[in-house]
């Protein structure tokens, strides 16, 4: 989960894991578990680890015994990944920023980390973290967004807001989720932080929805975007929202829709 925002009640971690976990998350979640597991680590902290779509993926691929650490800077989102979790196995749970890790040098055998990078504040900072709680030739397995182009349904939406607000449109998703897909950028950082033999593998998925409205509705208020509109137009949520759930109707029919997603998968040792 972005851990920029620490705002997060109520029943908005059950609203982002039911839409927009099966929406994006789900397939990079399982993708990410297989190339964790292939490690065969003893020892695994997952960072931003929001409602657990990793974890739920990757507990069960785990040996008997391996300690599994799961954090994120957000407690609400951490409690709910936590009731999400099936019965057995042993994992700890725990409230940390990745800018700070609260754990000693040389932990961990693997850190992971979905879909959070782009929202540090100062990435390099935070790799340098994920190496100095890494063992010596330890891996980092870490996902980012391609560009907002590659990314159809966010593209869509975004251009939709564009259209309705024109002087001032809406630009979270192109500048936030997808603002950090270069891969040079991405390698220099990490090598910044100290990391070697670094490989990037980008990734296409599928993106599928039952409806246009649900790809609209996850977008407009499950994101920050929900924040962007309000700011713009009081009281005009549900209209951008419908104006994004027209778009995509548009481009891929009233009926179940699918489109392209794609990403970034990076492995790097320490």
């Amino acid at each position: 989960m972005p851990e920029f925002d620490n705002a997060f009640t109520g029943s908005v971690p059950e609203n982002y894991d039911r839409y927009m976990v099966p929406l994006i998350f789900e397939p990079y979640a399982e993708d990410m578990a297989r190339r964790a597991a292939a490690f065969f680590p003893g020892s695994v902290l997952e960072i931003a680890a929001g409602t657990g779509a990793v974890t739920r993926a990757l507990a069960p691929k785990l040996a008997a015994g391996a300690r599994y650490v799961v954090t994120d800077l957000n407690q609400p989102m951490l409690d709910y990944a936590a009731s999400r979790q099936p019965a057995g196995g042993h994992l700890e749970w725990r409230q940390a920023d990745a800018m700070a890790l609260p754990f000693s040098d040389g932990s961990f055998d693997l850190v992971c980390c979905q879909f959070g990078a782009m929202f540090f504040p100062d990435r390099p900072a935070a790799y340098r973290e994920a190496r100095r709680v890494l063992k010596p030739e330890g891996r980092f397995l870490l996902s980012v967004w391609d560009r907002i182009e590659e990314n159809v349904f966010a593209d869509d939406v975004t251009n939709a807001l564009a259209g309705m607000f024109p002087d001032d449109p809406p630009r979270f998703l192109a500048r936030t989720p997808h603002g950090y897909h270069d891969r040079d950028r991405i390698r220099r950082d990490l090598e910044e932080a100290g990391f070697i033999d670094i490989g990037i593998d980008t990734r296409a998925e599928q993106s599928r929805a039952p409806s246009p409205r649900l790809p609209a509705v996850a977008y407009c208020q499950g994101t920050v975007l929900r924040s962007e509109i309000e700011a713009r137009a009081p009281g005009m949520l549900e209209a951008a929202t419908d104006r994004a759930a027209s778009a995509i109707a548009s481009r891929h029919g009233n009926g179940e829709v699918v489109a392209k997603i794609q990403a970034h998968v990076i492995v790097a040792r320490a």
